[in-house]
C-alpha cells in the first residue's frame, strides 16, 4: 500500500508536537517566554495552510506560502534555542521543521517560476 503524502496532515502533526513541547518547557521566565513565542509560530503553519488551499490567485498563493515559511523559520530558531539551552531534546522536531522549511521554500520558488512562465506567454 502506497503512503499518501499529505502536507496538511504533516503540518497538523507538527503543530501538535509543538504544543507537546510547549507543555514540557520549564515554568521559568525564559521557558515561558520561549513557550509563548513557540505556541504562535509553531502552530501557525498548520492554521495558515487552510488559507493557502483557498488562495484566490497565484500571487495570493505565494503570499500565503511565504507567511508559512516565515513562521516555520521562526519556529526553527525557537527549537535551536531549546536545543542549545538545553531545555529539552527536540532534535527530531528540529529536523521535521527544517524539512518543512525546504518544502515550502521549494514550493514558493516553483509557484513563482510557473507564474513567470504564465505571464511570458
Amino acid at each position: 500500500m502506497k503512503t499518501k503524502y499529505d502536507l496538511e496532515e504533516r503540518l497538523i502533526t507538527f503543530a501538535i508536537r509543538i504544543i507537546e513541547i510547549i507543555e514540557q518547557l520549564p515554568k521559568t521566565k525564559a521557558g515561558t517566554h520561549i513557550a509563548n513565542q513557540l505556541v504562535r509560530c509553531g502552530t501557525s503553519p498548520a492554521l495558515n495552510y487552510g488559507e493557502v488551499q483557498a488562495a484566490e490567485s497565484t500571487k495570493d498563493f505565494i503570499h500565503k506560502m511565504r507567511i508559512i515559511l516565515k513562521e516555520l523559520r521562526e519556529t526553527r530558531i525557537c527549537l535551536i534555542i531549546i536545543i542549545r539551552k538545553p531545555f529539552l531534546k527536540v532534535e527530531s522536531d528540529f529536523n521535521e521543521c527544517s524539512e518543512l522549511v525546504a518544502i515550502f521554500a521549494k514550493s514558493i520558488k516553483t509557484a513563482e517560476n510557473n507564474k513567470l512562465i504564465k505571464n511570458n506567454k
